[in-house]
């Protein structure tokens, strides 16, 4: 008698079993290696596996995860945006000339940095969309624009100073129980992504970007509204990129090539999280997780003593790998 409820029970098992591995096949390689980084670091430095140093790494990670959670969406809807790295060295330069450590003027500044990074990323999806101008060639020309400001504004070597509350998010914290300080960036890393999974994964525009990434002529013939779709997730990119400058202003200080190869340390996290350069395919949550495992890669080369061209070497062979394998997989499953 109790033979045949465990016959029943036995294809109903595997099947759960079998989701679970799919829904782990597909979170598994950056998740994993992103494990095996930080073991690797705690075990050469074991002071990693103490909770304030933790969430000192993720701190530092913060701006790049926050930029390539805007870069994702570009990517997913079958674009690039090289003119993020720009948009972040001009935001602390802006604000430090502008403001001039004067803290007063933080709380107009804040708000007028993130709407002239969202402009900016308007800017190039008008382009992209209206003039039919190829993403990589406007968003680089827009970098071109962007680094000739910079050098116009600074001569160079950036004026001014940031105010102590304009950095309050990039370097700030408050103390919690069993973390001990949780940084201000640490939060918003987590809105970030909770709001761009929802955004991304949970609403009818983010299925709209997946549409559009897919293939854009069966979107638009579905009613998508291709265009509407590309320039918002440029706008957002935008937005991104000046919230990654406040929070990189606030914890590294202002320099004059502060946001230099940003961009493509961004390109590098969103394909080491699973995306597909060319669109259609990705997710918002692993490319901030593909952000932190770089810097936590980067640290272990730290760590290890490795030169600094080790690490440009090592982010060009990741961006080759993960497009010859998003290649591969495009070829595969046809």
């Amino acid at each position: 008698m109790i033979t045949a409820p465990v016959e029943q029970a036995t294809p109903a098992r595997r099947a759960q079993a079998g989701n679970a591995l799919q829904r782990l096949a597909r979170v598994g390689p950056v998740v994993t290696v992103l494990v095996i980084l930080y073991i690797l670091c705690g075990l050469k430095n074991p002071m990693f596996f103490e909770p304030t140093v933790a969430m000192g790494l993720i701190k530092r990670a913060a701006p790049l995860m926050v930029l390539a959670a805007g870069q994702a969406l570009v990517i997913i809807v079958g674009g690039l945006d090289l003119s993020v790295g720009a948009l972040v060295t001009m935001t602390v330069v802006l604000a430090a000339g502008v403001s001039n450590g004067d803290p007063t003027a933080t709380w107009w500044l804040l708000p007028g940095l993130l709407l002239l990074g969202a402009f900016v990323g308007l800017v190039n999806g008008l382009i992209v969309t209206r003039l039919k101008v190829p993403s990589f060639i406007a968003t680089l020309g827009m970098m071109g624009i962007l680094g000739g400001v910079v050098f116009q504004w600074s001569g160079g070597a950036p004026r001014g100073a940031l105010a102590e509350n304009f950095r309050t998010l990039g370097r700030s914290w408050i103390d919690v129980p069993v973390l001990g300080q949780l940084p201000y960036s640490v939060l918003v890393v987590l809105v970030v992504t909770v709001v761009g999974w929802w955004w991304l994964h949970r609403s009818d525009f983010g299925q709209q970007v997946f549409a559009v990434g897919g293939n854009a002529d069966t979107a638009e013939l579905s009613g998508v509204p291709v265009s509407r779709v590309r320039v918002a997730v440029f706008t957002v990119s935008g937005l991104c990129a000046a919230l990654a400058g406040i929070l990189l202003g606030g914890f590294a200080g202002v320099s004059a090539q502060v946001g230099s190869g940003m961009e493509f340390e961004a390109i590098s996290a969103v394909v080491v999280g699973g995306a597909v350069i060319g669109g259609g395919r990705g997710s918002l949550p692993l490319a901030v997780a593909g952000a932190l495992t770089l810097e936590l890669l980067f640290t272990l080369l730290n760590l290890f003593s490795f030169p600094e061209p080790i690490r440009v070497t090592v982010q060009g062979v990741i961006i080759i790998a993960a497009v010859a394998y998003g290649g591969f997989r495009r070829r595969r499953t046809g």
